[in-house]
C-alpha cells in the first residue's frame, strides 16, 4: 500500500512536466486504467484492517475521483495553455462543466444590444410593473378614459376598469416621471399586452423599448438625431430611414420613425403590407401635460421620448418574417450564436 497523499503529489508533478493531451492520456493509463496504480490499490483492501477498509475505500475512491478531475481539467488546459491556472486552483473548483448548449433568445439580444448602445450616450435601464392601474397605464400619458385615442387601445384588464396588463411600456415611464427628479436619461425595455389577433406582424404579446430624456433644454433635433443614432449603431449604416409627422397624446410635436423593409427592400411585401416601409416605433417631445401629471414643472423642463415595437427590431435584426417565430417554440430562425 502507498500514501495516498504522496501519490496525489507525485501525479501533480508528473502532469506539470507534460505538453500534449496524449501524454496525458498515457497518464491516465498509468494510475486510473485497468492495471492502473491507483486501481490496484483497489486490491489491496483486503489486506487493511477490517475495521479500517471502510475509511481505506473512502479514502481511494476521493483520490481517483480527484486524480480523474486534474488529469481531466490538465487537458483542458493544455487547449488554452493555461495549465498553471488550473493546477493551482483549490481543488474543489476543479469541476469539468459541460458546455452550454443554446443561445440568447433574439429578443434578449436586441434587449442586450440596444442597452449597451444607449448606454454610451448616458441613459439607465429601468424596468416596471407589467400589471399596471389605468391611471398609470393612460391617464398619466395623456389619455383620459374617454379620450377618442382609447378606441386604440385594446386592453387586457385584470379587474375592469383600474387594473390591466400594461399595453404600452409608457406606463414604465410615468413610474419614473413621478418617482425621481429631471435631470434624468432612461430606457426601459418591456412586455406588453392587448387584445389583438395574431398575424405575421402583430401578436397579443409583444415588446415594447420606450425612452425618456427630461431636460432643461431639448428639441425635436436632439429626438431625431438619437433615433438615427440608434438605427446606425444597431442596424448598420446603410439603413434606410425616415419620419413622418404622426399623432400620439403623449406627445406635441410627434413623429413616427420607418425604416425600409428589410424583407424586400422597398418592393412591398407581406411583411411590410406591400408598402415597402416598416413603422418601428413612435416618437416626440413630452407633452406638458405628462410633466404636470409627474409633479414636473414643464417651464423648466422638457423632454423627448420614443416607444419602439422591440419585436420589429428583433426582426429586422435577424430577417425574421414572422412575429410569431419570436414567442413559438420551432426554431424557424437562423440564430445569431456568437
Amino acid at each position: 500500500m502507498i500514501n495516498h497523499q504522496e501519490l496525489k503529489q507525485q501525479i501533480l508533478n508528473e502532469i506539470k512536466e507534460l505538453k500534449s493531451e496524449e501524454t496525458l492520456t498515457d497518464l491516465w493509463r498509468k494510475y486510473l486504467g485497468k492495471d492502473g496504480i491507483v486501481t490496484n490499490e483497489f486490491k489491496e483492501i483486503s489486506n487493511v484492517k477490517p475495521e479500517e477498509r471502510k475509511e481505506f475505500g473512502q479514502n481511494l475512491n476521493v483520490l481517483k475521483s480527484e486524480v480523474d478531475t486534474v488529469i481531466e481539467n490538465a487537458k483542458m488546459a493544455l487547449k488554452d495553455k493555461n495549465l498553471d491556472v488550473y493546477l493551482n486552483q483549490v481543488q474543489s473548483v476543479l469541476v469539468y462543466n459541460k458546455p452550454k448548449i443554446g443561445h440568447i433568445h433574439p429578443l434578449t439580444q436586441t434587449i442586450n444590444e440596444m442597452n449597451t448602445i444607449l448606454k454610451r450616450i448616458g441613459y439607465s435601464v429601468m424596468d416596471g410593473p407589467e400589471i399596471d392601474t389605468a391611471e398609470y397605464n393612460f391617464e398619466r400619458a395623456n389619455l383620459p378614459i374617454d379620450h377618442p385615442a382609447m378606441d386604440l387601445q385594446d386592453t387586457i384588464y385584470i379587474e375592469e376598469p383600474n387594473l390591466l396588463l400594461r399595453t404600452q411600456t409608457t406606463a414604465i415611464e410615468t413610474h419614473v416621471l413621478e418617482q425621481y427628479e429631471p435631470p434624468f436619461k432612461v430606457v426601459m425595455p418591456g412586455r406588453t399586452y392587448r387584445n389583438e389577433k395574431v398575424t405575421k406582424t402583430n401578436h397579443f404579446v409583444f415588446h415594447q423599448y420606450q425612452l425618456v430624456c427630461i431636460q432643461e433644454k431639448v428639441s425635436m433635433a436632439d429626438l431625431l438625431a438619437t433615433i438615427e443614432y440608434l438605427f446606425k449603431s444597431f442596424l448598420g449604416e446603410d439603413t434606410v430611414i425616415r419620419f413622418r409627422n404622426k399623432y400620439y397624446p403623449e406627445v406635441e410635436p410627434g413623429v413616427g420613425p420607418d425604416m425600409q423593409c428589410f424583407n424586400c427592400h422597398g418592393e412591398g411585401c407581406a411583411v411590410c403590407k406591400g408598402r415597402g416601409w416598416i413603422e418601428m416605433g413612435g416618437a416626440g417631445i413630452r407633452h406638458p401635460n405628462m410633466l404636470r401629471m409627474a409633479g414636473i414643472d414643464p417651464e423648466k423642463w422638457q423632454g423627448f421620448a420614443f416607444g419602439l415595437g422591440l419585436d420589429r427590431w428583433a426582426m429586422a435584426k435577424h430577417k425574421i418574417t414572422d412575429i410569431r417565430t419570436l414567442l413559438g417554440g420551432d426554431l424557424a430562425y437562423k440564430p445569431n450564436v456568437n
